[in-house]
């Protein structure tokens, strides 16, 4: 089942320190932010809730523990034409990264392809034991039939890959605090994430911060795209990009997961990066909320002490990246 991937050895992994402000630091900056881009907001820290509730829907409890952004692949594998090869191990890049321990991974990027036979998205909700035993909450998305409907799997156990794309927040699953958000009514022109993170960037310029964690949407419906199956004719632009992604308007309840960070560090980052999953056929990659008098939001995020970059791609550019 687990079928053939790169060999993780022969990857080039590279690493760099973050900035770890105090979280009670952190929940005033973030406060601000979202104070001028919703009508309500508040940013509290506080213990993690369970996340394995059934609201929440993550295969460990917390986010503590080693908190490590990770960054495997990239947007440019998939352009002018995709790099099939480009199949990642997800059990022994995150060892690699994380050395011994219970790892705990939850982030957005391409998902196995060859499982589902087409393209689609990875939504990556798994933990690894100290044996290396892999428990697997992930979910694909994919673009099926001639009606184009957006169809959500889960992703075997047995299935240790992802494909191309992948940017994951690591811990050790452990209890402890976070930064606990709502924001409800969105008033400005800034979506969710995108917001926290220019917040961020403001306040702390040079010295470069990084989050993950997971966010609800609670209320209203969000734009959010699904890739298409693999383009067989050469994409260069953005208009290109925008014709072969698929987009829906996806309503509440969303789960998403994933990563941000101010500054890409000479890392060729991406910058944010979330993915959701739901309890009926709706998952994907996050871009804004639809319907802002109604919508709300409620996160629980770590900030990370580093970031490992796998297999950073040398020929780049920026587009495909929001």
């Amino acid at each position: 089942m687990s079928g053939s991937h790169l060999q993780t050895e022969g990857l080039l992994f590279e690493e760099k320190p973050l900035h770890v402000p105090p979280l009670s630091e952190l929940q005033k900056v973030i406060q601000g932010a979202l104070c001028a881009n919703f009508a309500t907001a508040e940013v509290r820290v506080g213990p993690c809730p369970d996340l394995k509730g059934v609201q929440f829907g993550l295969v460990a409890s917390g986010l503590g523990g080693k908190p490590t952004l990770l960054e495997a692949g990239g947007p440019p594998y998939l352009r002018p034409l995709v790099q099939r090869d480009k199949i990642y191990n997800l059990k022994e890049i995150t060892r690699k990264s994380q050395g011994p321990g219970k790892i705990f991974a939850v982030g957005p990027g391409a998902g196995p392809w060859p499982i589902r036979n087409s393209n689609c998205e990875g939504i990556f909700n798994f933990a690894v034991s100290e044996k290396d035993e892999l428990t697997n909450g992930s979910y694909t998305a994919t673009v099926r039939g001639e009606q184009e409907e957006c169809v959500l799997e889960r992703i075997p156990d047995t299935e240790p890959r992802c494909a191309l794309i992948l940017n994951l927040f690591l811990s050790e699953g452990k209890p402890g605090e976070v930064l606990r958000i709502r924001a409800q009514q969105r008033t400005g022109e800034e979506n969710f994430v995108e917001c926290i993170r220019k917040g961020l960037e403001q306040h702390y310029g040079d010295q470069v911060v990084g989050l993950g964690g997971i966010f609800l949407v609670k209320k209203g419906c969000v734009h959010q795209h699904v890739m298409r199956d693999f383009s067989k004719t050469p994409i260069h632009t953005h208009e290109q990009i925008q014709q072969w992604l698929k987009f829906y308007e996806m309503p509440a309840q969303l789960n998403a997961v994933g990563t941000l960070v101010t500054k890409d560090m000479g890392l060729d980052l991406r910058l944010q990066h979330f993915h959701s999953f739901s309890a009926s056929n709706w998952g994907g990659h996050y871009h804004y909320d639809t319907t802002p008098e109604i919508v709300e939001y409620e996160a629980y995020l770590n900030v990370a002490e580093r970031v490992v970059r796998v297999d950073r791609p040398v020929v780049t550019d920026r587009l495909g990246r929001d």
